[in-house]
């Protein structure tokens, strides 16, 4: 199992029309074959950056997600909302080493 964290600040006019998009997607997201788990986490303090927390059953799962119409349909529309570059990391907790 791999998690995964993705960081991302939006332009402050466009997060509400970001929150409506991953409302709308979520539950596409998480049952995407392979998708064990998915979050979304406020950075209360900014208002305007926020975090996607996943769990993938492999990097293969993940990457599948990554190459499907899903995943470019819900990128696409998120890029066009942010105001900085995102980022992101795949990790393990560290008892999985």
């Amino acid at each position: 199992m791999i998690n995964r964290i993705v960081k991302m600040e939006f332009d402050p006019e466009k997060v509400n029309t970001f929150r409506e998009l991953f409302a709308k997607q979520q539950e596409l997201i998480r049952n995407f074959p392979g998708c064990l788990h998915l979050e979304l986490w406020e950075h209360a303090a900014s208002g305007n950056t926020w975090f996607t927390f996943s769990q993938w059953e492999s990097e293969t799962a993940l990457e599948k997600y990554r190459q499907s119409p899903l995943f470019r349909e819900t990128w696409a529309a998120t890029k066009a909302l942010f105001n900085a570059k995102p980022a992101a990391w795949t990790v393990q907790t560290a008892a999985s080493l």
